[in-house]
Protein backbone atom coordinates (compact mmCIF):
# COMPACT_ATOMS: atom_id res chain seq x y z
CA UNK A 1 0.00 0.00 0.00
CA UNK A 2 3.05 2.70 0.96
CA UNK A 3 4.85 1.22 -2.16
CA UNK A 4 2.14 2.27 -4.84
CA UNK A 5 0.65 5.34 -2.87
CA UNK A 6 4.91 6.82 -2.88
CA UNK A 7 4.84 5.37 -6.37
CA UNK A 8 1.79 6.84 -8.10
CA UNK A 9 1.88 10.31 -6.63
CA UNK A 10 5.67 10.93 -7.24
CA UNK A 11 5.08 9.50 -10.71
CA UNK A 12 2.25 11.89 -10.85
CA UNK A 13 3.38 14.83 -9.91
CA UNK A 14 7.31 14.19 -11.77
CA UNK A 15 6.71 17.09 -14.31
CA UNK A 16 5.15 19.63 -12.01
CA UNK A 17 6.76 19.51 -9.46
CA UNK A 18 10.35 19.53 -8.59
CA UNK A 19 12.40 16.71 -7.42
CA UNK A 20 12.29 17.29 -3.67
CA UNK A 21 8.89 17.16 -3.79
CA UNK A 22 9.14 13.21 -3.97
CA UNK A 23 10.82 13.59 -0.72
CA UNK A 24 7.35 15.32 0.75
CA UNK A 25 5.09 12.93 -0.67
CA UNK A 26 7.11 9.86 0.60
CA UNK A 27 7.45 11.29 4.40
CA UNK A 28 3.73 12.09 3.84
CA UNK A 29 2.63 8.97 3.24
CA UNK A 30 4.66 7.11 5.15
CA UNK A 31 2.77 9.35 8.36
CA UNK A 32 -0.26 8.29 7.68
CA UNK A 33 0.17 4.82 6.53
CA UNK A 34 3.56 3.43 8.06
CA UNK A 35 3.88 -0.02 9.48
CA UNK A 36 6.93 -0.30 9.81
CA UNK A 37 10.29 0.99 9.80
CA UNK A 38 12.17 -1.37 7.36
CA UNK A 39 9.01 -1.30 5.58
CA UNK A 40 8.95 2.66 5.32
CA UNK A 41 12.25 2.54 4.29
CA UNK A 42 11.77 -0.12 1.64
CA UNK A 43 8.81 1.38 0.28
CA UNK A 44 10.04 4.81 -0.26
CA UNK A 45 13.80 3.80 -1.56
CA UNK A 46 11.71 1.36 -4.37
CA UNK A 47 8.79 3.65 -5.31
CA UNK A 48 11.49 6.58 -5.77
CA UNK A 49 14.16 4.26 -7.32
CA UNK A 50 12.14 2.88 -10.25
CA UNK A 51 10.24 5.97 -10.72
CA UNK A 52 13.30 8.10 -11.03
CA UNK A 53 14.51 4.96 -13.54
CA UNK A 54 11.36 5.65 -15.56
CA UNK A 55 11.42 9.19 -16.26
CA UNK A 56 15.32 9.32 -17.10
CA UNK A 57 14.88 6.34 -19.31
CA UNK A 58 11.92 8.13 -20.93
CA UNK A 59 14.05 11.71 -21.71
CA UNK A 60 17.10 9.48 -22.87
CA UNK A 61 15.48 7.05 -25.26
CA UNK A 62 14.10 9.28 -27.55
CA UNK A 63 17.36 10.75 -28.65
CA UNK A 64 19.60 6.95 -28.23
CA UNK A 65 21.37 8.47 -25.12
CA UNK A 66 23.09 11.07 -26.50
CA UNK A 67 23.42 13.43 -23.82
CA UNK A 68 23.31 10.63 -21.09
CA UNK A 69 26.69 9.52 -22.62
CA UNK A 70 28.22 12.92 -22.11
CA UNK A 71 27.34 13.44 -19.02
CA UNK A 72 29.02 10.14 -17.87
CA UNK A 73 31.70 10.77 -19.27
CA UNK A 74 32.13 14.18 -17.43
CA UNK A 75 32.04 11.41 -14.51
CA UNK A 76 34.62 9.17 -16.04
CA UNK A 77 32.10 6.66 -16.22
CA UNK A 78 31.77 4.08 -18.86
CA UNK A 79 28.68 3.92 -19.89
CA UNK A 80 25.41 5.85 -19.60
CA UNK A 81 23.31 2.85 -17.76
CA UNK A 82 26.21 3.63 -15.00
CA UNK A 83 24.84 7.45 -14.53
CA UNK A 84 21.19 6.03 -14.89
CA UNK A 85 21.81 3.58 -12.11
CA UNK A 86 23.74 6.26 -9.87
CA UNK A 87 21.05 8.88 -10.49
CA UNK A 88 17.88 6.88 -9.28
CA UNK A 89 19.84 5.82 -6.20
CA UNK A 90 20.55 9.01 -4.97
CA UNK A 91 17.18 9.68 -5.90
CA UNK A 92 15.81 6.04 -3.78
CA UNK A 93 18.13 6.89 -0.97
CA UNK A 94 16.42 10.24 -0.64
CA UNK A 95 13.04 8.82 -0.71
CA UNK A 96 14.03 5.97 1.31
CA UNK A 97 15.21 8.46 4.22
CA UNK A 98 12.22 10.56 4.16
CA UNK A 99 9.61 8.10 4.44
CA UNK A 100 11.43 6.63 7.52
CA UNK A 101 11.50 10.16 8.94
CA UNK A 102 8.35 10.44 8.46
CA UNK A 103 7.36 6.96 10.00
CA UNK A 104 9.35 8.21 12.96
CA UNK A 105 7.22 11.38 12.84
CA UNK A 106 4.33 9.19 12.96
CA UNK A 107 5.69 6.89 16.19
CA UNK A 108 6.77 9.99 17.61
CA UNK A 109 2.95 11.42 17.66
CA UNK A 110 1.67 7.81 18.63
CA UNK A 111 4.05 7.96 21.87
CA UNK A 112 3.38 11.04 22.92
CA UNK A 113 -0.88 10.53 22.85
CA UNK A 114 -1.24 7.14 24.81
CA UNK A 115 -4.76 7.49 23.73
CA UNK A 116 -3.94 6.41 19.94
CA UNK A 117 -2.22 2.90 20.54
CA UNK A 118 -3.76 -0.03 19.77
CA UNK A 119 -4.78 -2.09 22.44
CA UNK A 120 -2.97 -5.36 22.47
Amino acid sequence: MLFLLIFILTLATSYVLPWWAMALIAFAASVFTGTKTSTAFWSGFLAVFLVYTIIALFKSVPNNHVLATRVAGLFHLPHWGFLLFITSLIGGMVGGLAATSGFYIRQLFIIANPDTRKAS
